[in-house]
């Protein structure tokens, strides 16, 4: 069966990705040219922090055991903030207390470091959160201003929707070019005056993947993301900040230390289930 499937797809495959492209292809690839600044970054010196967190659960005969962690963590891999909690309920909103975390985490790192990197989107702590969090989100980027989310991938599809895109932005940008550099920056403002944010799609290294930089606010000439390059690049690796790898590799929770948990809080004898991590 699975083999058939196979060979379909490499007989289609033509027509399987000329939907990747659309009656517009070559017009979107020219506004993605237009839209595409070239520039070689230099080496900076900065301190940089990098934030991430995780959280994972397991729920069995109605019970939810959950686990959530965030870190942050300088390039030479000290420690600044390493948050943890976890129990047992049901219908907890996990995300949001990892979101919290990641948040008490940036307030730690702001004062001893010259950049603090979020992991993941803005946009996604300003679309699910209350307002609350929303508001402690702003205070807290807007302290000393040197708050920035960074995202490795990226689905978002505003930049060339007016032109019929089909696939994201990121897609297009690296269509066009394999060089460094950085997409004119793209403001959005649908939570708010106060909630605005502005984005560009990066490059640090040649040939390198496209990552996503997102700011607080819409004033943000050139000279300032060329600056932030700048600092980026001399803490990165393949093109990625390495502050971010190490808070990504300290804060994962994996299925195999949730059943440690489940062990070692003697979960299995308590309940006596038979369906635990199952």
């Amino acid at each position: 069966m699975l083999n058939s499937v196979y060979k379909d797809a490499i007989l289609n495959r033509d027509k399987i990705l000329s939907v990747l492209k659309g009656p517009k292809f070559e017009s979107i690839l020219q506004k993605a040219r237009d839209n595409w600044i070239e520039y070689q970054p230099k080496k900076h010196e900065a301190v940089i922090a990098g934030i991430d967190s995780s959280f994972n659960n397991t729920k069995f005969q109605g019970i939810e055991l959950w686990a959530a962690t965030a870190v942050s963590v300088k390039s030479d891999g000290e420690i600044l903030a390493d948050l943890h909690d976890s129990g047992l309920g049901s219908d907890i909103d996990i995300s949001r207390i990892a979101s919290k975390m990641e948040i008490d985490a940036c307030q730690k790192s702001i004062d001893e470091v010259d950049l603090v990197l979020m992991d993941g989107s803005l946009h996604s702590q300003f679309m699910t959160r209350q307002s609350t969090l929303d508001s402690l989100v702003v205070k807290t980027m807007k302290k000393k201003n040197n708050v920035f989310f960074i995202a490795k991938t990226s689905n978002t599809k505003k930049q060339f929707e007016g032109l019929g895109s089909l696939a994201g932005d990121i897609f297009y940008y690296n269509h066009v070019t394999k060089a460094p550099g950085f997409s004119k920056l793209f403001i959005e403002k649908k939570y708010g005056h106060d909630k605005t944010i502005a984005s560009t799609f990066v490059r640090l290294t040649e040939s390198t993947p496209i990552i996503k930089l997102e700011f607080l606010g819409a004033d943000h000439p050139e000279n300032e993301i060329k600056s932030l390059l700048n600092q980026l690049y001399k803490n990165s690796v393949g093109g990625y900040p390495y502050a971010l790898k190490l808070a990504h590799n300290n804060c994962k929770i994996s299925d195999k230390e949730l059943s440690k948990m489940v062990s070692l809080l003697g979960l299995s004898n308590e309940i006596g289930s038979r369906e635990v991590l199952g």
